[in-house]
């Protein structure tokens, strides 16, 4: 009964040692992917910060160029009426 015993601890230990090993080896892959999702993550961020700033420049300048629109519109509608007098 006591080398049943013996059996079963040593079989035990030696499968607990394993999955000890497996799920280090998994928890090293598992690291090294999320790493990798977190870079593209950061690059597509990255990115996408960018365009909103070009947005936003471009958001900026349009009032102006209406504003210019307006001026010329009232240039050429001033220079219609004198040249129909």
């Amino acid at each position: 009964m006591n080398e049943a015993v013996l059996a079963a601890a040593i079989t035990a230990a030696a499968g607990i040692i394993c999955q000890l090993i497996i799920s280090r080896r998994s928890g090293s892959e598992m690291d090294a992917k999320l790493d990798k999702q977190q870079a593209v993550t950061n690059t597509k961020l990255d990115e996408l910060t960018r365009e909103v700033r070009r947005h936003n420049e471009f958001a900026e300048r349009i009032p102006k160029l209406e504003e210019r629109l307006d001026g010329a519109l009232r240039r050429i509608a001033e220079l219609e009426r004198r040249e129909a007098l």
